[in-house]
Formats: C-alpha cells, structure tokens, sequence
C-alpha cells in the first residue's frame, strides 16, 4: 500500500516538475521547492490542469490563475474593457479588436481621410476639418448653403433652381432687372423709382 502511495506520488511530482520546466503562471509565494503533500484535498477543486499541492492550494498549469486556478490569464492583458476567455483570447467590446482588444475598429470605417480614435472607451472618427458625421461622410461649407442649396463638397454648395453663387446667395432672374433695379429673388426685381414691374420696364407718370 505504501509503495503504491509513493508511485502516485512521484508521477504527481513529476507532473509538477514538468509544469515549472513549462514555464507555469504559478502564484509569486509558490516556489519550486515547495512541500508536495499527495493527500491534499482541494474544495472546490483545481481547474484547467492545476495541482492541488497542499490542502486548498492549487499550483496552476501556465496560463491559468485564482485560487482553483479558474481565471485565464493574457499577457498582454486585455485592454479596452476586453475580457481574458483563454490563455492569449480577449474578447473585446465594440469598437475595439485585434488579439489584446488593443486596435481601434469604427463600424463601417471611417471615410475621407478620417481617423478612428477612443474618445472616453468609445470608438469614434475623427475627422479633418471639412468633413463632419460619425463616418466623416459629410461635407462642410464654412460659408453656408443658403435659399435650399446643399454642401456637396468641402466649401462647395448645390444650389436651387434660381440661385447662384458660393452660398447659393445670387438670385438669377432669366431677364435682367433694368433701370438700376435689382434681382432680389428668382425672377423677381426691385426696382428703383419711378420704375415698376416684373423687370422694372413701367415709368410711373407723376401728375
């Protein structure tokens, strides 16, 4: 009986022997000469390959940590918020990826020469000082797209029909306003005294 617990023993050893030679994760107070007691009792129970050298402590095999060895480990560790599944997986968060959670992803990307940054853990673009919208996918017209036009392009506006100008600010009358009137709105004139008119043509009569 005695020879079979000393057998047990030594396989049990050299299995911790081999763990140490692998490289183990082991907790820092837990040396390689420690004492191995072979009718340790372990509750609950060691997990993922651990050892349980002394009653409740566990020796974890590499990659593993925690009382019962539970826990994975990733060195890296996960950053982002992202969370260790298994020795060197991180499950990351939105936003976030790559093997550490440690790249900046942007659903669907981020266009014109936008940037993908973390702005407090979240992920958002930034973008160059022409564009705006969560993907930099619109254009910014510092001057503004007035009477209905729309910024197209960076400082470019799509005007209305009856509008020219860099801010859509020009009406366009199809027959020009005469005798010094203005075109004030497409097709419309305001015309100076004594004229009148759609293009400013009539000459009131003074009496």
């Amino acid at each position: 009986m005695a020879s079979e617990s000393l057998g047990s023993s030594v396989l049990l050893l050299a299995a911790l022997v081999a763990l140490v030679s692998a490289g183990s994760d082991a907790p820092r107070g837990v040396a390689v000469g420690f004492v191995f007691d072979p009718k340790a009792k372990c509750d609950p129970p060691c997990e993922h390959g651990g050892v349980c050298i002394r009653n409740n402590t566990c020796f974890c095999s590499r990659g593993y940590e925690g009382e019962s060895c539970q826990y994975a480990n990733c060195y890296p560790k996960c950053k982002n918020g992202g969370v260790c599944l298994r020795p060197g997986k991180c499950r990351c968060p939105s936003g976030f990826g790559g093997k550490y959670c440690h790249k900046v992803t942007c659903d669907g990307g981020c266009w014109n020469g936008g940037e993908c940054i973390a702005v407090n853990g979240v992920a958002k673009c930034n973008c160059p000082s022409s564009w705006t919208g969560s993907k930099c996918q619109e254009a910014t017209c510092p001057q503004g797209c007035r009477n209905g036009g729309v910024c197209v392009a960076p400082g470019i506006c799509s005007c209305s029909e009856g509008w020219l100008g860099g801010a859509c600010h020009t009406a366009v009358c199809t027959q020009p306003c005469l005798n010094g009137g203005k075109c004030i709105s497409p097709n419309k004139c305001r015309c100076r005294p004594p004229f009148s008119g759609p293009h400013c043509k009539e000459r009131k009569k003074l009496h």
